[in-house]
């Protein structure tokens, strides 16, 4: 089992982010993103908005293939109204991938099978019985009157079936299962009934990783610390607190809590999609986060961020000094978010939003004005090159061949269930 790093968690302070204005690292072309709106991708679903993405994944990290297709997961909603408000509707979507481009295979579950009022972002692995481990976050309550904020990590274990007509799905009749919330101790219960985006303490975005030194399965969790847990507070009118990396370890059957592996000290309120990477040894352990959830807001660029250590549990160090390893560029603050570094160091997103007039921040743009600027599909893939502590952005000459396993070109497929077993 993983000891636990005896100085506690890593800390991010503004002692780090201070190089990205007074250091190289600004506006570097090392750390900052290709565009993502030129020229534009093509919509992976024409009437709705697609963002967070992440494949199912076998067991040793490389791509799930059925029928020839990768199997990928996204969050969607229509695509109506300000783009803010899809986080009040949002859905599972299960997708499929092959040397075509990208094909919708519908919702992932049932309607009502989560106990949440929406589904928000996770991640999949397929066992070796050839059933699919998704961890998600539910949001809210099913059924409320209106979106709270609730959110806990749930599992559901389907299996892969192919239906008639060879349409891969996954079994609808498989349940649904809360597998762990915030303790309300070394994390911030994240229960509120009013927010919005940025706004909200987190417990959710849950990142499945099995640690080949140990063969122990664990979960990163998007999490919320109070302030008084160490450093700087921030208070922007909630009472103060602070993003952070949340692990949880596979139990006897169970989940169970574990201290923080990183803390974003005073300087940042909401660290998102957390994952961890190992190459050469080493533990990249990667997140996104918006500028606007800097303290104080816009202090720092949107970006793609990480940290490395020798072993999951630390001690961990901020790469390239700062954490930042992809920023969206000055001109485009918004183009993508979402980063997902694959096991072969591709990295994937979506484009988010264009820049709207005056530079305005285009969460408080009119619904007409954000509905244009907005991108809601697949950015374009780009790929991180790793040297010890050190990153570096690499845009690929294509990225439109399907994106590969752990060895740039290893993907593995199984067999599936036979049709009839469509819910």
């Amino acid at each position: 089992m993983n000891r636990v790093n005896e100085d506690g968690p890593a800390r991010w302070t503004r002692r780090h982010l201070d190089l990205l204005t007074t250091g190289p690292l600004t506006l570097a072309p090392e750390t900052t993103a290709p565009p993502a709106h030129t020229p534009a991708p093509p919509r992976v679903l024409p009437g709705d908005d697609v963002w967070d993405l992440w494949p199912i994944q076998e067991e040793d990290g490389s791509i799930s293939v059925v029928l020839g297709r990768e199997l990928w997961m996204a969050l969607s909603a229509p695509a109506a109204g300000h783009p803010e408000e899809r986080h009040d509707h949002a859905r599972i979507r299960l997708l499929a991938r092959d040397g075509d481009g990208w094909h919708d295979l519908g919702p992932a579950f049932a309607d009502g099978a989560s106990p949440g009022s929406r589904e928000w972002s996770g991640s999949a692995v397929r066992r070796p019985d050839g059933t699919v481990s998704v961890f998600y976050t539910a949001a809210g309550r099913r059924g409320e009157a209106r979106p709270t904020f609730l959110q806990s990590v749930v599992e559901t274990r389907p299996a892969v079936v192919v239906a008639e007509g060879g349409r891969v799905l996954l079994d609808r009749a498989a349940g649904h299962r809360e597998v762990l919330r915030s303790d309300g101790r070394a994390y911030l219960p994240a229960d509120e009934i009013d927010g919005g985006p940025g706004r909200i303490r987190a417990f959710r975005d849950p990142g499945w990783f099995r640690d080949p030194a140990d063969g122990r399965e664990y979960l990163l969790v998007a999490a919320s610390v109070a302030a008084s847990a160490g450093g700087a507070a921030v208070d922007d009118g909630d009472g103060g607190y602070m993003g952070a990396v949340a692990l949880a370890e596979a139990r006897d059957g169970g989940w169970s809590l574990l201290p923080p592996l990183l803390v974003a000290d005073g300087v940042n309120h909401e660290i998102e999609r957390p994952h961890v990477v190992v190459r050469d040894s080493s533990y990249y352990l990667f997140f996104s986060t918006q500028r606007h959830s800097f303290h104080p807001p816009g202090s720092a660029p949107t970006g793609l961020y990480g940290f490395v250590a020798p072993r999951l549990t630390g001690p961990y160090a901020p790469l390239n000094g700062s954490g930042l390893v992809a920023a969206n560029p000055p001109e485009e603050p918004d183009q993508a978010y979402a980063w997902l570094v694959l096991p072969d160091l591709r990295v994937v997103s979506f484009v988010n939003y264009r820049s709207v007039g005056g530079g305005a921040d285009p969460l408080r743009a009119g619904a007409a004005e954000a509905r244009a600027a907005f991108g809601g599909t697949i950015a374009p893939v780009f790929r991180l090159a790793l040297d010890g502590a050190r990153t570096r952005v690499v845009v690929p000459a294509a990225t439109a061949a399907p994106i590969a396993g752990p060895s740039g070109g290893e993907q593995r497929e199984q067999g599936v269930q036979p049709p009839g077993r469509e819910t």
